[in-house]
Protein backbone atom coordinates (compact mmCIF):
# COMPACT_ATOMS: atom_id res chain seq x y z
CA UNK A 1 0.00 0.00 0.00
CA UNK A 2 1.29 3.46 -0.91
CA UNK A 3 0.27 6.47 1.21
CA UNK A 4 0.71 10.05 0.02
CA UNK A 5 -0.30 13.63 0.70
CA UNK A 6 -1.73 14.99 -2.57
CA UNK A 7 -1.64 18.54 -1.27
CA UNK A 8 -2.17 20.77 1.74
CA UNK A 9 -5.19 23.07 2.11
CA UNK A 10 -3.26 26.05 0.71
CA UNK A 11 -2.44 23.97 -2.40
CA UNK A 12 -6.19 23.64 -3.09
CA UNK A 13 -6.02 20.03 -4.30
CA UNK A 14 -9.11 18.34 -5.69
CA UNK A 15 -9.88 14.67 -6.13
CA UNK A 16 -12.65 13.07 -8.15
CA UNK A 17 -14.01 9.89 -6.59
CA UNK A 18 -16.61 7.49 -7.90
CA UNK A 19 -19.68 8.12 -5.74
CA UNK A 20 -20.80 4.51 -6.23
CA UNK A 21 -17.78 3.11 -4.37
CA UNK A 22 -16.67 5.98 -2.08
CA UNK A 23 -18.77 7.66 0.59
CA UNK A 24 -18.56 11.48 0.70
CA UNK A 25 -17.21 11.51 -2.89
CA UNK A 26 -18.49 15.02 -3.58
CA UNK A 27 -16.59 16.46 -0.62
CA UNK A 28 -13.24 15.65 -2.26
CA UNK A 29 -13.93 17.84 -5.30
CA UNK A 30 -13.84 20.92 -3.05
CA UNK A 31 -10.46 22.66 -3.08
CA UNK A 32 -10.45 24.21 0.40
CA UNK A 33 -9.01 21.12 2.09
CA UNK A 34 -5.83 19.09 1.89
CA UNK A 35 -6.02 15.54 0.59
CA UNK A 36 -4.20 12.32 1.39
CA UNK A 37 -4.67 8.98 -0.33
CA UNK A 38 -3.91 5.29 -0.13
CA UNK A 39 -3.19 3.48 -3.40
CA UNK A 40 -2.56 -0.13 -4.22
CA UNK A 41 -1.18 -1.10 -7.61
CA UNK A 42 -1.88 2.46 -8.77
CA UNK A 43 -5.55 2.18 -7.83
CA UNK A 44 -7.09 4.57 -5.30
CA UNK A 45 -8.30 2.69 -2.23
CA UNK A 46 -8.91 5.42 0.37
CA UNK A 47 -8.79 9.20 0.82
CA UNK A 48 -8.88 11.82 3.58
CA UNK A 49 -9.77 15.52 3.31
CA UNK A 50 -8.39 17.81 6.05
CA UNK A 51 -8.14 21.50 6.95
CA UNK A 52 -7.19 23.89 9.75
CA UNK A 53 -9.46 24.68 12.63
CA UNK A 54 -11.03 28.12 12.09
CA UNK A 55 -10.30 29.22 15.67
CA UNK A 56 -7.08 27.38 16.59
CA UNK A 57 -4.11 27.64 14.22
CA UNK A 58 -2.40 24.73 16.02
CA UNK A 59 -5.23 22.30 15.23
CA UNK A 60 -6.00 20.47 11.99
CA UNK A 61 -9.25 18.56 11.40
CA UNK A 62 -9.63 15.38 9.39
CA UNK A 63 -12.95 16.21 7.72
CA UNK A 64 -13.79 13.17 5.60
CA UNK A 65 -12.34 9.69 5.53
CA UNK A 66 -13.50 7.33 2.82
CA UNK A 67 -12.46 3.81 1.86
CA UNK A 68 -13.47 1.95 -1.29
CA UNK A 69 -16.65 0.05 -0.35
CA UNK A 70 -15.20 -3.39 -1.15
CA UNK A 71 -12.12 -2.71 1.03
CA UNK A 72 -13.75 -1.48 4.24
CA UNK A 73 -12.81 -3.29 7.43
CA UNK A 74 -9.23 -4.01 6.33
CA UNK A 75 -7.63 -1.25 8.42
CA UNK A 76 -6.78 0.91 5.40
CA UNK A 77 -8.65 3.97 6.68
CA UNK A 78 -7.01 3.65 10.09
CA UNK A 79 -3.55 3.39 8.54
CA UNK A 80 -4.19 6.34 6.21
CA UNK A 81 -5.41 8.38 9.21
CA UNK A 82 -2.21 7.45 11.09
CA UNK A 83 -0.04 8.42 8.07
CA UNK A 84 -1.90 11.71 7.55
CA UNK A 85 -1.80 12.61 11.25
CA UNK A 86 1.96 12.03 11.41
CA UNK A 87 2.50 14.37 8.45
CA UNK A 88 0.25 16.99 10.01
CA UNK A 89 2.22 16.88 13.27
CA UNK A 90 5.47 17.05 11.24
CA UNK A 91 4.22 20.40 9.89
CA UNK A 92 3.97 21.74 13.44
CA UNK A 93 0.31 21.22 14.29
CA UNK A 94 -0.14 20.39 17.97
CA UNK A 95 -3.49 18.64 17.65
CA UNK A 96 -5.44 16.70 15.03
CA UNK A 97 -9.18 16.22 15.54
CA UNK A 98 -11.98 14.35 13.82
CA UNK A 99 -15.72 14.03 14.45
CA UNK A 100 -17.16 10.56 13.85
CA UNK A 101 -20.79 9.51 13.49
CA UNK A 102 -20.62 5.71 13.73
CA UNK A 103 -18.95 3.06 15.91
CA UNK A 104 -16.89 1.63 13.03
CA UNK A 105 -15.17 4.98 12.42
CA UNK A 106 -14.77 5.44 16.18
CA UNK A 107 -12.97 2.08 16.44
CA UNK A 108 -10.79 2.75 13.38
CA UNK A 109 -9.66 6.15 14.67
CA UNK A 110 -8.87 4.73 18.11
CA UNK A 111 -6.68 2.22 16.26
CA UNK A 112 -4.91 5.17 14.61
CA UNK A 113 -4.03 6.64 18.01
CA UNK A 114 -6.96 9.01 18.53
CA UNK A 115 -8.97 9.20 21.75
CA UNK A 116 -12.42 10.51 22.58
CA UNK A 117 -12.41 14.00 24.09
CA UNK A 118 -15.80 13.56 25.77
CA UNK A 119 -17.19 16.18 23.38
CA UNK A 120 -19.95 15.81 20.80
CA UNK A 121 -20.85 18.09 17.91
CA UNK A 122 -24.33 19.38 17.29
CA UNK A 123 -24.57 16.78 14.51
CA UNK A 124 -24.40 13.81 16.91
CA UNK A 125 -20.73 13.19 16.17
CA UNK A 126 -18.13 12.27 18.78
CA UNK A 127 -14.96 14.37 18.69
CA UNK A 128 -11.69 12.46 18.85
CA UNK A 129 -8.19 13.93 18.94
CA UNK A 130 -4.54 13.05 18.55
CA UNK A 131 -2.53 13.01 20.68
CA UNK A 132 -4.99 11.98 23.36
CA UNK A 133 -4.82 10.85 26.94
CA UNK A 134 -6.66 7.57 26.68
CA UNK A 135 -8.19 5.38 29.35
CA UNK A 136 -10.40 2.32 29.03
CA UNK A 137 -13.29 4.23 30.59
CA UNK A 138 -13.14 6.97 27.97
CA UNK A 139 -13.13 4.42 25.15
CA UNK A 140 -16.14 2.56 26.56
CA UNK A 141 -17.94 5.83 27.38
CA UNK A 142 -17.79 6.77 23.70
CA UNK A 143 -19.13 3.36 22.69
CA UNK A 144 -21.94 3.85 25.22
CA UNK A 145 -22.98 7.05 23.42
CA UNK A 146 -23.47 4.99 20.25
CA UNK A 147 -25.27 2.23 22.17
CA UNK A 148 -27.95 4.75 23.14
CA UNK A 149 -28.76 5.48 19.47
CA UNK A 150 -30.96 3.91 16.84
CA UNK A 151 -28.42 1.75 14.99
CA UNK A 152 -28.27 -0.81 12.24
CA UNK A 153 -28.10 -4.51 13.12
CA UNK A 154 -24.42 -4.57 12.07
CA UNK A 155 -23.60 -1.61 14.35
CA UNK A 156 -25.49 -3.17 17.28
CA UNK A 157 -23.68 -6.48 16.81
CA UNK A 158 -20.33 -4.69 16.56
CA UNK A 159 -20.99 -2.78 19.80
CA UNK A 160 -22.14 -5.91 21.61
CA UNK A 161 -18.80 -7.52 20.76
CA UNK A 162 -16.91 -4.52 22.15
CA UNK A 163 -18.65 -4.41 25.54
CA UNK A 164 -15.94 -4.39 28.21
CA UNK A 165 -13.13 -4.45 25.63
CA UNK A 166 -10.00 -2.40 25.94
CA UNK A 167 -9.24 0.24 23.27
CA UNK A 168 -7.61 -1.08 20.10
CA UNK A 169 -3.85 -0.85 19.97
CA UNK A 170 -2.47 2.05 17.99
CA UNK A 171 0.77 0.29 17.09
Amino acid sequence: MEYAILGWPEDEPTLRLDYEVFSYAGKFVMSNSGKSVAREDGRLVAAIAFNEDRTDEETMWLRYVTVRSNRRGEGIGSELARFTTERIHDRGYRCVRIAVNNPFAYQALYGAGFGWTGEETGLAELVLEHPAVRTDGTYQSGLDVFRDRDLSADEMSFLAGKRGAKPPSSS
